[in-house]
């Protein structure tokens, strides 16, 4: 039997009178690699959103690494977004006036205590360990994006979630960043979440889901 990361039933969420996420049963399971694809509005981010811990159910259930989201405090959800939870943003939102390694440093204040030989060797793993001193404005928009990747991996996550993390990217710089995703996720064995609107980075993952109006209308396993 598969070892289930994550289960949701009947989870939704409603904004007053609008139903973002309509009753989702969802399954994933420990090291898969799940894409989430729709047309804007179609509940993607919100999905993600509920799993990294940034929002909370309307209701049903949902169960992330033994931890039932539901009934966590603040501080235990906190708890649960430093410690199980990476995450990758499609707007880097890392701070301007702070070098590579300082932007991962900060990351680290708010996990644990700042290290910085393990912030540089976080960026050496992304081939940026020549750009260290390098703050965000002197690098190139798929540079950021792997700075962002090892601020997201710093705490060494179960759980990583992408919001259209190539989004702003060429093909080149997102075939490179794709390229890193898959060699971690190799290594480290997390679970990785991915929004995108682009059928050539869903195809990384082991199955793709389809929202559509807040339900999901399929699913489609790698090689259908």
């Amino acid at each position: 039997m598969m070892d289930v990361l994550i289960e949701t039933r009947g989870l939704t969420r409603n904004y007053g009178e609008i139903c973002a996420l309509k009753p989702l049963d969802l399954r994933v399971n420990n090291g898969e690699w799940l894409s989430i694809m729709g047309h804007s509005g179609s509940g993607k981010s919100t999905l993600l959103n509920l799993l990294g811990g940034l929002d909370r159910p309307s209701d049903g259930f949902i169960r992330v690494g033994g931890e039932d989201l539901r009934v966590l405090s603040e501080d235990g959800m906190a708890r649960y977004r430093r410690e199980f939870v990476g995450i990758i943003f499609q707007q880097h939102h890392l701070i301007p006036y702070l070098t590579a390694v300082e932007n991962i440093m900060m990351a680290q204040y708010f996990h644990s205590v700042p290290d910085e030989a393990e912030a540089r060797t976080a960026l050496e793993r992304v081939g940026l360990g020549h750009r260290l001193k390098n703050r965000p404005g002197e690098l190139s928009g798929g540079e950021q994006q792997r700075v962002c990747i090892a601020r997201a991996i710093i705490n060494s996550p179960r759980l990583l979630l992408g919001d259209e993390p190539t989004g702003n990217l060429d093909h080149g710089s997102t075939r490179v960043v794709m390229e890193l995703l898959s060699e971690l996720r190799a290594e480290e064995q997390f679970t990785i979440i991915m929004v995108t609107h682009n059928h050539e980075v869903a195809a990384w993952g082991d199955r793709t889901i389809y929202l559509d109006d807040g339900v999901m209308v399929r699913e489609e396993l790698k090689g259908d």
